[in-house]
């Protein structure tokens, strides 16, 4: 498992999710709104990203082989990347 390896997986997964439900942001907006919604407090799309890379670090902390995981943070990263710029 290299980084390049996990690297590439995430970008093929960024861009096949991206293929399947469209850009990243109006998605992340209506999951913000849901979790604004059930906790009570504003939530941004990029506080989305950034709770989904803590489920993923967490599951990590657990098994730090686990390459889906590795992936996955990977990718929100990116995805995150490209929402704040």
């Amino acid at each position: 498992m290299t980084a390049a390896s996990i690297l590439e997986d995430a970008a093929s997964i960024v861009a096949e999710r991206r293929r399947q439900y469209g850009p990243a942001r109006p998605l992340l907006t209506q999951v913000a709104a849901h979790w604004s919604a059930t906790l009570g407090v504003e939530v941004t799309p990029e506080q989305v990203i950034l709770c989904m890379i803590d489920v993923k670090q967490a599951r990590l902390a657990h098994d730090p082989t686990h390459r889906g995981s590795a992936v996955d943070v990977a990718g929100y990263a990116a995805i995150l990347h490209e929402l704040t710029e």
